[in-house]
């Protein structure tokens, strides 16, 4: 055996009720005195309350401030408001779009990021950070967008809708299941992996179950923590190649892309990886891997197809050679213009991968 891993310095605070104070704590340990707050609309009251006591010198969280895909001309503008009022510590509030754009500040600036995640993105654990422009999301790696601090409250997760919440664990789910074969992959972070499928397999049927309940959110959170901490060692395998390249060329809601993608990548790949494929299916406790993906889309009645997400259908073949040109070189299965045509097809129509 023989591997590298790299472990990310970074804080975790986890606990339901806490988040203004585990918050305050951290950006006092930054020395922050001039904090800046990125807050999309779904998180701005949320966001007021648990900052009330901090030294806030900007609210970036009016309606245009956050945009999923983080496009430049935002970035830009975020970047712009940072210098203008001599920030020295972003905090962001909110799903993977909020702590974007705080990235796309820090990648500019250095300024330190302290993450308050309200959704399961998962994008607080790494150190990747992404643009669009054009049409073309760039995506890339610096440890100076690697959030400091993450604060987790389960709490700040019960007015996320259950259709989101589903849409966003299977983005967490998605993460798991990449960082088995992605590039860097390792024991280390398919270990992470396997727990993280296990927590958010038990999770987000708990949180459909009982969308007020504490309990299947705090293990839905988790789940995306060690999802994240597996991705962000292991690398963008098939599954994130394939939804950058959606997302950034149709504008598509992240997770629910993700979600529809995931069980056409896992049947693509499943069976030239039968290690990982195994051990998806034991972390589900089903026969085999996609039977227990399968049955838990099942139960949460989960996002099926990129047609009803707004793709164009003679945007298939664009997507499918830009796909295929980005695709990691050594993916279990050969990455062909005609696989992923068929692949993007069928996620398209919904039909069974």
């Amino acid at each position: 055996m023989r591997f590298d891993h790299e472990t990310l310095p970074q804080r975790i605070r986890f606990a339901s009720g806490a988040a203004a104070a585990h918050l305050a704590a951290e950006v006092e340990a930054l020395g922050g005195r001039r904090v800046m707050v990125t807050a999309g609309p779904a998180a701005r009251s949320a966001a007021r309350e648990i900052t009330d006591g901090l030294p806030v010198v900007h609210r970036h969280d009016r309606d245009g401030d956050v945009v999923r895909h983080v496009p430049r001309a935002v970035a830009e503008r975020a970047r712009a408001a940072a210098a203008e009022h001599d920030v020295d510590v972003v905090v962001a509030v909110g799903g993977g779009s909020t702590t974007g754009l705080a990235k796309a500040v820090a990648l500019a600036s250095g300024i330190p990021v302290v993450a308050v995640p309200t959704t399961y993105a998962g994008s607080e654990a790494t150190a990747v950070w992404g643009m669009t422009e054009d049409g073309r999301k760039t995506t890339g790696t610096d440890p100076r967008v690697l959030p400091r601090a993450v604060v987790y409250d389960a709490t700040l997760t019960l007015s996320m809708p259950v259709g989101l919440s589903v849409a966003s664990g299977l983005n967490a789910l998605a993460h798991c299941v990449d960082s088995l074969w992605a590039p860097r992959t390792d024991p280390i972070s398919q270990a992470l992996a396997v727990e993280g499928v296990r927590a958010l397999g038990a999770g987000l049927p708990s949180v459909v179950r009982e969308p007020e309940g504490l309990g299947g959110r705090e293990r839905a959170l988790c789940g995306a923590y060690l999802s994240a901490s597996a991705f962000a060692s292991a690398g963008s395998g098939l599954h994130h190649k394939t939804c950058h390249v959606l997302g950034g060329m149709f504008d598509l809601p992240h997770a629910q892309t993700h979600a529809v993608v995931l069980p056409h990548v896992l049947a693509f790949n499943a069976p030239h990886a039968p290690e990982a494929e195994r051990a998806l299916a034991a972390a589900f406790d089903a026969p085999t891997a996609t039977a227990g993906l399968a049955l838990l889309y099942d139960e949460l009645d989960a996002p099926r197809t990129l047609r009803e997400l707004g793709m164009p259908a003679d945007g298939i073949a664009a997507a499918a050679e830009a796909i295929v040109a980005a695709a990691p070189p050594d993916n279990p299965r050969a990455v062909t213009l005609q696989a992923i045509t068929g692949l993007l097809r069928a996620a398209w129509e919904g039909a069974q991968p």
